[in-house]
């Protein structure tokens, strides 16, 4: 009987409250997955990220450089004396343009590949294969490369003389009107796979269901691309735009590989600006001009990428 009498008591007693789902989560997350981790990775990039970005803000209000054993604070004489000087300026002018035309090279040669290469045969995987390898190749081996085709004794005016019979030694990167496009063509070249592969993701996502039925109505072919397919690449676009405009923004090797800046300075961007000053000396002034890019940058990313996020709502 004292069996039987306590055998109910030890069941409640065993039987335990279900635990509820987020402390089994937390219970497990803890177990697997401890948060000292991530302790490696936060300490590499305090050591190579926050911290100089921390010291580029502090440096731009000193008055470092390679001629002075102290680095004493000056306040806003560098942005006054960077202000005063139309070189900052004109550099500035050259690396919106040069950002333009990059975005406009870069998502009309992607959107180009993507529609020719939509359909899943061989030949055009293969294709979309050979238009990827220049993504992975060196910025800086894809500026030799075009430096060494578009000299005047270069193969492409060598092609053209072939063809039209007649001499021809025209000056592609030595041109002060022409130049700029060009080096923004290459650099355009040299990232068009990415921008490939984004609109080629955004088409196969639309609904064969919506052009079917557009057809079914009597919709032409190019109808159907341009009022059906194309407004629904929209989140696509915005990437691809946002993404060509920051990174030729932050531009270099193309640029230094093929010209320099020149032919005088009419293709400078900010960075090649930044680097020939930072190789004077002039420490502090080449961190006043990194401060300035960044402002330039956000001032730019973010009305931008609010542009493409109200028209993807339209659409």
């Amino acid at each position: 009987m004292a069996t039987a009498t306590r055998t109910p008591a030890v069941q409640r007693l065993a039987v335990a409250p279900p635990a509820s789902p987020r402390a089994r989560r937390g219970a497990i997350g803890r177990s697997t997955h401890p948060m000292w981790f991530l302790a490696p990775a936060f300490a590499i990039l305090l050591v190579f990220f926050f911290l100089p970005t921390v010291f580029n803000f502090v440096y731009a209000f000193t008055d470092w450089s390679s001629f002075k054993s102290q680095i004493n604070p000056v306040g806003l004489d560098n942005f006054e004396q960077l202000a005063t000087s139309g070189t900052l300026f004109r550099a500035l002018r050259t690396t919106v343009v040069y950002a333009l035309l990059v975005a406009v090279f870069q998502n009309l040669f992607g959107f180009a590949l993507a529609v020719l290469l939509e359909r899943d045969t061989w030949l055009n995987r293969l294709a979309r294969v050979f238009f990827l390898v220049p993504v992975l190749m060196s910025a800086l081996a894809v500026g030799y490369v075009f430096q060494a085709l578009l000299k005047p004794e270069g193969s492409l005016n060598q092609l053209v003389e072939g063809v039209t019979r007649q001499p021809f030694d025209y000056a592609w990167l030595g041109d002060t009107t022409w130049t700029i496009v060009v080096v923004a063509a290459i650099h355009g070249w040299k990232w068009m796979g990415l921008s490939m592969l984004i609109y080629l993701a955004g088409l196969k996502t639309i609904p064969e269901d919506l052009t079917e039925a557009a057809r079914i109505d009597g919709a032409s072919r190019w109808r159907v691309f341009w009022r059906i397919r194309s407004p629904l690449l929209a989140p696509a676009v915005t990437f691809n735009v946002a993404t060509a405009l920051l990174g030729s923004m932050n531009g270099f090797d193309i640029v230094q590989a093929t010209t320099g800046g020149g032919p005088a300075r009419t293709t400078e961007i900010l960075n090649i600006f930044i680097y020939r000053t930072f190789g004077q000396g002039l420490f502090a002034q080449a961190t006043t001009m990194s401060l300035v890019l960044f402002l330039l940058v956000a001032l730019m990313a973010f009305p931008v990428i609010h542009l493409l996020r109200r028209r993807e709502r339209v659409l």
